[in-house]
């Protein structure tokens, strides 16, 4: 699998994709059986559409969720498998239900090791909470077990795989997706010989009971933002810096949210590896590591099923010259760059960067983006271009050395919060590296800002960070709010433009990326 070129969505499983979920049925489940008929797909499809998930690359299925409606009190007591399905191949889903029975979560083992059945998981939990369902049940064969029958019970494995002891291909996967064993099943499955017959009853509760649209929902208007107020410090290495990174990432992910932001040339102590005598030869040297962080933080996103603002690194163009860009890395293998337009006279003096030449809006699984680096977010028609190409959210990475430096980027940040009705998000690094030029002191107070209305925080400042202090921080946010306050604010800051006096134009032609 490359993923220079994996591309995700999660759908609905459709007919026509029988053919490809033969074949992947008989690779994973060739010790069981191999694929259901083709007449079993066709009705699950047919009796509950939004039970049966997809995950594709491009046109090729990689995963699969197989689900159906139950009733809870049958089904939460012993059974068998056969119970289930019955004996002619057409399993039987209770439209009245008021549980979810999972069948199968089964990814292509190519593409394992990435956490892609995470994914199937959470869309079948959001599934279960958007129709008020009690809960999601599943019988879960454990196909370790035969390797340590002969000095454990089927309830001691359990509880040893639990501890993790015991590693179950399986069963620990179903556990860290939030499910509990509530006991466990003989003979569920009689010619499952790995598993010897048993399985655990596992059972996941929805303790909301209460309508929410679901993942599959292109147009979400609840999204979590997280972000790193990342510590400058010495690196003795390009693999130290990328551990340190995929921490943050891990971190945030488990806090579930849909961003991870880094600030501004966060790699930069990497320039500590080599001589620094030469300013322009420093600052090129380190360019030499991004294709490596591209192409690694690509694979977190993917991974960590998180869209990665990745910060911004120096960049070799194809001509040459170097700029300062930044990269959106989204979950589903997809990537976008935004270099940096306006360049800090220390930028060109001492690093001869070049400014990039174009402004991008990006279609995102949890809205339309745009990202300002540090200086760009003093332009306010960047903000504006932005926000007529209906931006939700705003990511500036920046990196400032002094209080008023940092005061600067933060007060233009705020003012394009509130112009443009929109979110923005404030994400620098802080801390001291005195032995490397240019990173003597730093200076940060990272920060989500929003509109300023009765909707939003008084002062318009959704959650900021200690100064001058590592750390990660949050803020969920409504996109719902943006459209109640573009036309029902107290005040209307894009509507009341007086086009008929002011335009604003882009010289060259304004992109707008999506999905």
């Amino acid at each position: 699998m490359d993923l220079e070129d994996l591309h995700l969505t999660l759908r609905t499983l459709q007919p026509s994709d029988y053919p490809q979920l033969k074949v992947l049925m008989d690779k994973v489940y060739d010790d069981i059986g191999g694929a259901w008929p083709k007449k079993t797909i066709t009705r699950l499809i047919s009796d509950f559409p939004d039970g049966q998930l997809a995950l594709v690359d491009a046109d090729k299925l990689i995963g699969v969720a197989l689900s159906v409606m139950v009733d809870y009190d049958v089904f939460s007591d012993p059974h068998r498998y056969q119970d289930l399905i019955g004996t002619t191949e057409i399993i039987p889903n209770k439209a009245d239900g008021d549980a979810i029975y999972g069948l199968d979560v089964l990814i292509d083992p190519e593409y394992r090791g990435h956490r892609l059945g995470r994914r199937l998981y959470e869309a079948r939990k959001e599934l279960c909470r958007s129709r008020n369902l009690q809960a999601i049940l599943a019988g879960g064969r454990i196909p370790g077990y035969h390797l340590h029958a002969d000095e454990l019970k089927p309830s001691e494995y359990i509880e040893a795989v639990d501890r993790k002891e015991i590693h179950d291909p399986i069963l620990s996967f179903q556990l860290s997706n939030d499910f509990q064993v509530k006991r466990l099943l003989r003979r569920y499955l009689p010619e499952d010989k790995k598993s010897m017959g048993y399985a655990t009853l596992l059972e996941w509760n929805n303790i909301l009971y209460e309508a929410q649209e679901s993942l599959l929902q292109i147009n979400r208007t609840q999204v979590r933002v997280g972000a790193v107020q990342w510590q400058m410090r010495r690196f003795a290495s390009v693999e130290a810096v990328l551990e340190q990174v995929e921490y943050y990432v891990d971190a945030l992910s488990d806090y579930g949210s849909d961003f991870a932001v880094f600030p501004e040339l966060f790699n930069a102590p990497l320039m500590g590896l080599r001589d620094q005598t030469d300013d322009v030869e420093a600052i090129r040297f380190l360019s030499s590591f991004t294709e490596r962080f591209r192409t690694e933080m690509l694979r977190m996103a993917v991974s960590y099923n998180i869209n990665i603002i990745a910060g911004s690194m120096v960049e070799e163009g194809e001509d040459g010259r170097l700029y300062n860009v930044a990269y959106l890395l989204r979950r589903d293998g997809s990537e976008e760059r935004q270099a940096k337009l306006h360049i800090t006279p220390q930028e060109r003096r001492d690093w001869i960067i070049q400014g990039g030449d174009e402004l991008q809006v990006f279609d995102t699984d949890a809205g339309r983006v745009g990202i300002l680096i540090c200086y760009d977010v003093e332009f306010p028609e960047l903000g504006r271009l932005l926000a007529d190409q209906d931006m939700d959210l705003l990511f500036v990475p920046f990196w400032t050395d002094t209080k008023n430096g940092y005061l600067r980027v933060r007060h233009c940040a705020h003012a394009r919060a509130i112009e443009n009705e929109c979110y923005v998000v404030l994400c620098g690094s802080v801390g001291n590296v005195p032995s490397i030029e240019n990173l003597g002191i730093q200076y940060a107070q990272s920060a989500v800002f929003s509109p300023s209305d009765f909707q939003f925080p008084h002062d318009a400042v959704l959650n900021e960070t200690t100064p001058n202090t590592e750390m990660i921080f949050f803020s969920d946010l409504d996109y719902s709010r943006l459209k109640l306050v573009r036309n029902e604010g107290s005040v209307t800051n894009l509507k009341d433009r007086r086009n008929d006096l002011f335009s604003l134009k882009w010289k060259k032609k304004a992109k707008t990326k999506k999905k």
